[in-house]
């Protein structure tokens, strides 16, 4: 039997936006591997979501200030406006967090805790805290699995209620059925993720996929 694929690039919603540099699918590939230990597993993930914080942060707007330089006096870019706003998904999204974090510390950080029905496969929420400003920021919602997309669609529902209109979701590898999800649930929404694999499988998991990212995370089962 041959190996699942990913999916056509074609067939993807158009807020879809695959960062396949070489750099990423590397250290992906290394984190796939079931024989990688979980402390190998952790600083892979973390090195990826530093790259991928290049991508998602292109965009970011910028304004001119005056700084002095050991030779003279300029006018230099430096962001403007509000920093962003990281929003982990608990448990795994962590596990981006920390990449993010190293990029981009000035960052005010939210959490969304939720957990998936083993029978039903619906996202329940179990804790929610996000910044009191964080309609007046860019949230990025961070994920290191959109699998049925019940998940992700639930966290930026509760991004979206606390007044934030402007949102991004990261995510290491998405199924086709996620990216539909999120797609027809929230269309504004840009995703962003290393890979697209093949499919669900009855269970729930992306297939290839690299398994349960916080069982891989945090070496449990």
């Amino acid at each position: 039997m041959n190996a699942p694929t990913v999916l056509a690039h074609a067939a993807l919603p158009p807020t879809t936006v695959v960062v396949d540099h070489p750099l990423i699918q590397h250290k992906l590939t290394l984190m796939r591997r079931s024989r990688t230990p979980a402390n190998e597993f952790r600083q892979l993930l973390r090195e990826i979501s530093m790259l991928l914080a290049y991508e998602v942060t292109r965009d970011i707007p910028t304004e001119l200030v005056e700084i002095e330089t050991p030779l003279t006096t300029m006018q230099a870019p430096m962001l403007a406006g509000k920093k962003l706003c990281l929003v982990s998904v608990l448990r795994a999204g962590g596990g981006i967090l920390e990449g993010m974090l190293d990029i981009l510390p000035a960052a005010r950080v939210g959490h969304v805790g939720l957990y998936r029905d083993p029978v039903s496969l619906a996202a329940v929420e179990y804790y929610l805290k996000l910044p009191r400003d964080i309609a007046a920021r860019t949230a990025i919602v961070l994920d290191p699995m959109l699998a049925t997309g019940n998940s992700a669609v639930a966290a930026v529902s509760e991004v979206k209620a606390s007044g934030c209109q402007s949102i991004k979701f990261v995510c290491l590898i998405a199924a086709p059925e996620g990216l539909k999800a999120l797609h027809e649930a929230h269309p504004d929404v840009q995703v962003y993720t290393a890979a697209v694999d093949s499919h669900l499988n009855d269970h729930g998991y992306i297939v290839p996929g690299i398994g349960d990212a916080g069982d891989r995370i945090f070496g449990t089962k």
